[in-house]
């Protein structure tokens, strides 16, 4: 009777771990923050199921600064800030389904979108460009994104 409930029991664990691995293989991440801004009220990105939200990224110099008026370096910068959350996230770039690009000079979309062709994967994301009257930190361009994993 002892064998039978031993056996019985490993039957049960080993069930319940097959259930386990099973559900976890069809399932998405848990949800999580990625946060490289410390002490920021904001997460530079969320994980929820199998969608990441990535906060408003602006494109700072090596020393975290916002450097110039140059748009064309500001977006190189801001997509590479876009890509190390989503890359930290376990994600990857053309799993980018929506971008919004705040910007606070339209003339600027003209050589903002001369480096984001090069640099966003195909197909580019449904995107929208939003000019605002100013953004943190004197930044010329700021970008959020939704990535999903498919």
């Amino acid at each position: 009777m002892k064998k039978l409930h031993s056996l019985m029991l490993k039957r049960g664990l080993i069930l319940v771990g097959i259930i386990t691995v099973c559900a976890s293989g069809n399932v998405f991440a848990q949800n999580k923050a990625i946060d490289f801004t410390k002490g920021m009220p904001f997460s530079d990105g969320f994980v929820a199921g199998n969608t990441l939200y990535v906060a408003g990224q602006q494109g700072p110099d090596a020393q975290g600064k916002v450097t110039g008026t140059d748009i064309t370096l500001q977006t190189t910068n801001t997509i590479a800030a876009i890509k190390k959350v989503v890359e930290h996230a376990g994600f990857q770039m053309s799993d980018l389904v929506s971008v919004t690009v705040y910007v606070t000079d339209l003339n600027d979309v003209k050589k903002m979108n001369e480096v984001y062709i090069k640099l966003m994967p195909d197909p580019k994301p449904a995107r929208a460009t939003v000019q605002v009257a100013g953004l943190i930190g004197g930044a010329k361009i700021e970008i959020s994104a939704i990535a999903v994993k498919h």
